[in-house]
């Protein structure tokens, strides 16, 4: 079974022959352990084509990871305390509505490098599943106008608010359909919608206002015949039926901090999830023996003997080598 049916397979619950595996680095990570890192890495028998991606140049980080501030291509100046991990915005294109008229979105070209997989790319005898992208909307929203400001909009909704929104799910529409030219089996969005304790706004807010973008690229993704793989950080479940119901195939969260019982109850068998093990105390606390005993937790919660999961741990500067190694020799035997 080669990768690109092995992920398939997990993804739609028809009984792959082991767990996939997903590699998910942070650039900090990698100038923190350079070699000792890819060499981990590197024999691991990955299902997405990490191993065949060349290392990103440090030079080619996008500004949210050079250290110092730089602009991104929306015009928004990041501030970044350390190469290699996320900044924060500082200053925003739209920070006042006065602004939005003379605003000029940015034209992205997306045409995959020889180094991009996508599904017509073999290396070898071997065949591997491919995501595209890496579409935000709540975040990029935030990131033109300001978290407080857009926080503060979504309470009081003013008309300006709601043309911002349709304008940027314009621009999204316009960059998904570049995507969708190129023959992925996967689209990937992401939008961190939760705090430690709960939603960022009322439900009945995000899916008055969010849920309509969400279903509309979707949607797209879903009439091109991809699998749609969604991300959000912190605790989300009462937005998870919503994601399921809209076509979410694949759904990265962080399921401890949601609760193992209750996403075992309420989610199991009806989305596949690529695993975030326990990345604020497990993976940079634990001994090797509590990450291998965690990952079991984790996968005999969200798995079933026909599929569901995609192993995958975020490797961050604050994980040790030993817990690295513990990881991937986990992913590797364990058996549904």
């Amino acid at each position: 079974m080669n990768s690109k049916e092995r992920v398939s397979r997990a993804i739609h619950f028809r009984n792959p022959d082991r767990v996939p595996i997903s590699h998910a680095v942070l650039p900090a990570a990698q100038i923190k352990y350079g070699d000792a890192l890819s060499e981990i890495l590197e024999e691991v028998d990955e299902d997405f084509g990490w191993n065949q991606l060349k290392d990103l140049e440090r030079s080619n980080y996008p500004a949210q990871y050079k250290k110092g501030k730089d602009y991104d291509g929306f015009h928004t100046l990041w501030y970044c305390e350390q190469e290699g991990i996320c900044g924060i915005p500082i200053e925003y294109p739209i920070n006042s509505y006065e602004k939005m008229d003379g605003y000029q979105w940015p034209v992205f070209s997306v045409t995959p490098p020889k180094t991009r997989l996508y599904s017509g790319h073999v290396s070898g005898s071997k065949e591997y599943y491919s995501r595209g992208a890496w579409i935000t909307f709540f975040e990029q929203l935030q990131q033109l106008r300001g978290f407080n400001e857009t926080m503060m909009d979504l309470m009081v909704a003013p008309d300006e608010l709601f043309e911002l929104r349709d304008k940027l799910l314009e621009w999204s529409l316009n960059y998904l359909d570049q995507w969708l030219e190129y023959d992925y089996d996967g689209i990937h969005f992401a939008d961190d919608w939760g705090t430690q304790l709960n939603l960022m706004i009322p439900p009945e807010t995000w899916r008055s206002f969010f849920k309509p973008v969400y279903k509309q690229l979707f949607d797209k993704v879903i009439s091109a015949g991809m699998d749609v793989h969604f991300h959000s950080d912190g605790f989300i479940n009462e937005i998870i039926p919503d994601l399921i119901d809209m076509g979410v195939k694949v759904i990265n969260c962080q399921v401890n901090l949601i609760g193992l019982e209750y996403v075992k109850k309420n989610f199991r068998g009806k989305v596949c999830f690529r695993t975030d093990l326990d990345r604020q105390h497990v993976l940079p606390f634990g001994t090797p023996k509590e990450v291998e005993m965690h990952i079991h937790e984790v996968f005999e919660h969200l798995g079933t003997p026909d599929g569901g999961i995609i192993a995958c741990g975020e490797i961050g500067p604050d994980i040790p080598l030993e817990n690295i190694r513990a990881m991937y020799k986990t992913f590797l035997i364990y058996k549904y």
